[in-house]
């Protein structure tokens, strides 16, 4: 555990976030169980704590070789948020978010320097609990970003006016989620939401092996393998999200799963380097 000022915050036990520290180091290391995990607190959940938060962790990641950053938070877009870019531009480091839990956009996941991760949910057989499929999760958020410029390495899905998200998606319906140990919770509980899936999808590419150099490098390969069969995305195609909002998930690019779903560390052995 790193304290991003150097100082313990004040206390966050039962207010939410002891839970999610939890669900993130847990989910983090059980996926990727040989990686060097750090923990940073910031002092506050004011995006300007969060992001001294997000420049120490960037810092301690380069400083270790290179490697990913998982940030299982966000709010609403706001006129200013492109001016904190910047904070996600360490080189050797590679940026995601969760998409949100409701809705609509968020940042910083809509942030061009972050892989937004939305959120699936697992069909199951109501009599044998065999896996079926993934579907999308209504409540996960993705849209069109208010203030973000669309990346270049979107600029294949022609129909993106800014910023689309999410890029990539994993678990996060509560109804399948991840079961996760606090004490201060009383032990075990079943949590959800895309706070479970960013530290998935970060330890899936971290175990993989292959770090890049910058997340617009990550995402590049990303978008380089949509449409592409066999290149180690599973194609999400059903479910919908975003209620009233219209969105659906369908073949290629869509505003629940974006890309799809990783299939284990294939994409990393197709197209890394």
């Amino acid at each position: 555990m790193v304290y991003a000022t150097g100082v313990k915050p004040p206390d966050g036990t039962l207010t939410g976030w002891d839970v999610e520290e939890a669900l993130d180091i847990e989910y983090a290391h059980g996926m990727a169980p040989k990686a060097l995990v750090y923990l940073v607190e910031a002092n506050s959940p004011s995006n300007a704590d969060l992001f001294v938060a997000v420049n120490k962790a960037g810092a301690l990641v380069a400083a270790a070789g290179g490697g990913e950053v998982s940030m299982s938070w966000g709010g609403s877009e706001f006129a200013a948020e492109t001016s904190f870019d910047s904070n996600m531009t360490t080189s050797g480091v590679v940026y995601f978010a969760s998409a949100g839990d409701t809705p609509g956009t968020e940042y910083p996941c809509v942030s061009p320097n972050v892989v937004c991760v939305g959120g699936t949910g697992n069909s199951r057989n109501q009599v044998t609990g065999k896996f079926e499929g993934e579907i999308a999760w209504i409540d996960t958020g993705g849209g069109i970003s208010t203030y973000e410029p669309r990346p270049s390495y979107q600029a294949a899905i022609t129909y993106l006016t800014k910023r689309g998200a999410p890029d990539v998606a994993a678990v996060a319906d509560p109804n399948t989620g991840a079961w996760v140990y606090n004490v201060a919770n009383g032990g075990w509980m079943v949590v959800g939401g895309t706070s479970l899936a960013s530290p998935v999808t970060t330890a899936i590419v971290n175990v993989a092996g292959h770090f890049y150099a910058s997340t617009a490098i990550e995402q590049s390969y990303i978008y380089a393998t949509l449409g592409t069969p066999g290149a180690g995305w599973n194609d999400v195609t059903s479910g919908a999200c975003g209620l009233y909002d219209g969105f659906v998930a369908g073949p290629g690019y869509d505003f629940c799963t974006g890309v799809g779903t990783p299939g284990g560390l294939a994409y990393k052995v197709v197209v890394g380097p």
